[in-house]
This record gives structure tokens, sequence and C-alpha cells, in this order.
């Protein structure tokens, strides 16, 4: 299931890649370019910065993964602690995929921003 979340977050990715780079070379005239490639900066744009601040938020929940092995270690309950063991590593893994489908879509952004920046530069 998990390899079936990252094909996901590569085809689609890629399909708004091959979208804007098919929109970009089929506009003939260079105002037009310009204007879609613009626009798809601005939208690359905001999904990079809400891929970033997901990192600020991959980085708390390890603080609160942290802090609570070190909590189920203090209290030594057998039972509950390996509940709370089984948990808490169950969100370090969703915490990881996260972190690795954010690298995935910053890459991809990173492509289509040279892209863009490519046919707007180029005439």
């Amino acid at each position: 299931m998990k390899i079936l979340g990252y094909v996901y977050r590569v085809v689609s990715n890629f399909a708004f890649l091959a979208l804007v780079y098919y929109s970009l070379n089929f506009m003939e005239k260079y105002q037009h370019r310009a204007i879609i490639a613009i626009l798809v900066l601005v939208y690359a744009t905001m999904r990079a910065v809400s891929a970033l601040r997901s990192f600020y938020f991959f980085q708390k929940i390890e603080r609160l993964e942290l802090e609570a092995r070190r909590l189920a270690g203090v209290a030594g309950e057998a039972g509950a602690a390996a509940a709370r063991r089984q948990v808490v590593s169950e969100v370090a893994t969703l915490r990881r995929d996260g972190e690795i489908k954010s690298y995935v879509d910053l890459f991809f952004l990173a492509m289509v921003v040279l892209l863009c920046v490519a046919k707007i530069v180029t005439n």
C-alpha cells in the first residue's frame, strides 16, 4: 500500500509536468506562453510553500515521537508500554512516508519551475 502511495504521487506529479510542458510548447505567441508560465510558477510556488510547511509539521511530530518514547520508557507498564510503542512506531512510519512524498513533490515542482523559466527566457 505504501508503494502505491509513492507511485500515485510520482504519476500525478509527472502528469502535471507533462501538462505544463505540452501547454507551453503548443503556445505560438510569446505573450501567451509567458502568461501561462507565470501562472504555473505562481501555482508551483504555492505548492512548494505548502510542502515546505509540511516539513515544519513533520519536525514537530518527530519531537512528539521522541517525547512519547521517553514517557513510555519512564512509565514502565508492560501492556500499555507495548501499545504505546506500536502507536509511536506507526506514527514514525507515517511521518517518514509523508516526508518522502513531500520530497517527490518538491522535485517535480523544481522541474516545473525550470521548465517555466526556460520558456519565459527563451523566445
